[in-house]
């Protein structure tokens, strides 16, 4: 054990000693490097290692720059890639926010439009948005969000813009009103040319275009005709269920069958139908057959007096009498005496 003691101690002396004689063999040198550095020959060897090794150190230089380029475009990609990313998406907003300006200046022109119409129009009418639609295979039918609450009633008549007429409605609660359009198969409008004053049945149908028929045939009926409800007045209270003039649409096709007593039009409507909006409804117009109690009556009490709350249904024309006339007198002829 002692043994081996002391050849580790020997060892350790000895790695000691070269140490130390490596440090001052390198302090020497240096000393006699800065020693020598200030003689010509030296500083001349000193710029032609410059000299020899500036290829050397301008490529090292050159990679350096590359590698700063690389290692900053990859920087600059990524930052442009964040910025583009934050672009796409204000972009994404900026156009949404421009499509609602769109709809919302849509439906302002609608509004504008059904407001110059209501100025007009010589009906209390109420403005109303369409809320839901049913499916076009079922029938035409469109509801809006008005109701009883604000004055509509069945049978209301609906118009559009340009005083276009839309249909009648159908069904009522107190915030809303089911209306069916005049282009369902159940509609049935009787329509007026403008250009001939020709009248005929207009009906719905499905395929959206509107039938009119039953045009007398003798009548003139062209491409291009404008149509509008004809508003007749039967006269005891009776009118037509739509008012006078509220346009339908316009003539498209005409068939007339040889040696048939009517013809058939065929019309588009005068607005679309399948994209309505906005609806005017007409809340003050009677028509249709009235109420039974509302019917003027010719029934009288039996003292002559009318029942309370009647108005003459027509006053009969007075009834011409005999006229008393004297008998005339016997006319007496005078005999001549022969």
């Amino acid at each position: 054990m002692a043994g081996r003691l002391l050849v580790s101690t020997t060892r350790a002396s000895r790695g000691a000693k070269r140490r130390a004689i490596a440090f001052t063999g390198v302090l020497g040198t240096s000393l006699l490097l800065v020693a020598l550095s200030g003689t010509a020959p030296v500083r001349e060897l000193q710029r032609g290692l410059a000299f020899a090794l500036t290829p050397f150190q301008d490529g090292v230089h050159a990679v350096g720059d590359d590698v700063r380029s690389v290692l900053g475009a990859i920087a600059e990609i990524d930052r442009l890639r964040v910025d583009n990313s934050a672009l796409r998406a204000e972009n994404e907003r900026l156009n949404t926010a421009n499509r609602q300006l769109q709809a919302l200046g849509q439906e302002n022109q609608q509004l504008a439009a059904l407001l110059q119409i209501r100025a007009t129009l010589a009906f209390q009418t109420v403005a109303a948005r369409v809320t839901a639609r049913e499916s076009a295979d079922v029938g035409r039918i469109v509801t809006i969000g008005a109701g009883t609450n604000d004055g509509l009633r069945d049978g209301d008549v609906v118009i559009a813009a340009g005083g276009a007429l839309t249909g009648r409605v159908k069904e009522t609660g107190p915030t809303y009103a089911r209306v069916v359009l005049i282009n369902d198969p159940s509609s049935t409008v009787i329509g007026e040319v403008v250009a001939s004053r020709a009248t005929g049945e207009v009906n719905g149908d499905l395929g959206g275009t509107l039938v009119m028929d039953k045009i007398d045939a003798a009548d003139r009926v062209v491409i291009g005709d404008e149509v509008v409800t004809a508003g007749i007045d039967l006269g005891g209270g009776i009118r037509s269920p739509y008012p006078k003039g509220l346009v339908i649409g316009r003539v498209v096709d005409v068939v007339r069958e040889s040696n048939a007593v009517v013809q058939t039009a065929y019309l588009e409507p005068a607005v679309d139908l399948d994209r309505l909006e906005y609806v005017l409804v007409i809340t003050d117009y009677q028509g249709g057959i009235p109420d039974p109690a509302e019917i003027p009556t010719d029934q009288t009490n039996p003292d002559g007096t009318l029942p309370d709350t009647e108005q003459p249904y027509e006053t009969p024309a007075p009834t011409a009498q005999p006229t008393s006339r004297p008998t005339p007198a016997p006319t007496t002829i005078p005999t001549t005496p022969p």
